[in-house]
């Protein structure tokens, strides 16, 4: 029996993928349908990073058209992904290297954000991302700790700034510019948004299809200069179950809504504590806050962490958990989390700044 492209589509339009949600056609993630006699050849491109699930995405689209297409001889799938730019807030300018910045930000502080960032960084890239994390918390900054970088960035031009490397992930932080014992620096509104914005704009990001800004916990100035002057295509709000926590963390979410920056999702972190002698698990902060808040403002939950005293060791000691046990429990959470965050900028509306804009001419 003879079928068609048509016939391909068809069958692909039953075919839900299983992290967007989505059928594969209205997804438009089908490219190059071939068919030869019996045999049918075709490309699946992915919006998101996703190596870990490519071969399972493969097997589910092959076996699909072998139950759907009668008389079909081999099916052959091409799975791989491909990361655009998307839109941003209006008149910003764009940062060169870098396809999508999201701030992960915190209402106040000892909710794990950094903790967050690092390992959400870390997952992106194992799917198969270039990734970078810029610290944003001038006033305290962790990430060259959490990524066990020492030194101090060079200059090859004399202008710019080469980001610092570690596992993988390309980094900036205002750690590498001052000695260790003025790591808590005061700084003064000003300088910690100039500070800022010139970590941004003279580090020289390498292709990067994801930049993540680790942002100091509350609703100050470093997130208002963020909001005005940073190309930020979403916003992930880390919080703990717990009820301040939650509260502090519905004013951060309402400080992006009002600045016109998506709330990407809510990462719930400690959302139970894991004995690490017995391994009794246990919800110590409260049960089902950020899932509340989620449906509340209408956002996307996008997963709970533990409390485990071994994440806190592996970042304290700059090789954290994703590094350390890829393929373990805590990481595996980490990267689902991590694969829904960027199905949900890969949803966004691509950015279309470049495109010469349509004059339309009308007679009054």
């Amino acid at each position: 029996m003879s079928f068609t492209e048509a016939d391909v589509q068809g069958a692909l339009k039953q075919l839900t993928d299983p992290n967007t949600k989505k059928d594969f056609v209205s997804g438009k993630s089908v490219k190059n349908i071939k068919i030869d006699g019996g045999n049918v050849s075709l490309d699946i491109l992915l919006g998101y990073p996703a190596k870990s699930v490519v071969d399972e995405i493969k097997l589910q689209v092959e076996n699909h058209l072998r139950a759907s297409l009668p008389g079909v001889g081999k099916v052959t799938a091409s799975v791989s992904s491909k990361v655009v730019p998307h839109a941003v807030q209006r008149g910003v300018k764009l940062v060169d290297g870098v396809k999508n910045i999201i701030a992960v930000a915190s209402g106040k502080g000892g909710v794990g954000k950094s903790t967050t960032t690092v390992n959400l960084a870390l997952a992106l890239a194992a799917e198969g991302a270039r990734v970078g994390i810029l610290d944003a918390d001038i006033y305290g900054p962790s990430q060259p700790t959490m990524l066990g970088i020492s030194g101090r960035p060079q200059s090859k031009d004399g202008q710019s700034i080469e980001p610092m490397q570690g596992h993988g992930l390309q980094a900036m932080s205002i750690g590498f510019m001052i000695e260790g014992d003025d790591a808590q620096m005061i700084w003064r509104g000003p300088m910690a948004t100039q500070a800022l914005d010139q970590l941004l704009r003279q580090t020289k990001w390498d292709n990067l299809d994801y930049l993540l800004v680790d942002l100091p916990p509350g609703t100050g100035d470093i997130q208002l200069t963020l909001a005005q002057k940073v190309p930020v295509t979403g916003a992930v709000i880390v919080t703990t179950p717990q009820d301040i926590a939650l509260l502090d963390a519905k004013k951060g979410l309402k400080m992006f809504e009002k600045v016109d920056i998506k709330i990407l999702g809510i990462v719930e972190n400690m959302s139970t504590h894991i004995c690490s002698k017995c391994g009794h698990e246990e919800h110590i902060f409260g049960a089902g806050g950020g899932e509340k808040m989620c449906a509340d403002y209408n956002t996307e939950f996008l997963g709970s962490l533990p409390l485990d005293i071994r994440i806190r060791e592996q970042a304290d000691s700059g090789t954290p958990t994703v590094v350390v046990d890829p393929d373990g429990q805590i990481a595996k959470v980490y990267k689902q989390i991590a694969r829904r965050l960027a199905v949900k900028v890969a949803e966004m509306a691509q950015d279309h700044s470049a495109a010469f804009p349509k004059i339309v001419v009308q007679n009054t």
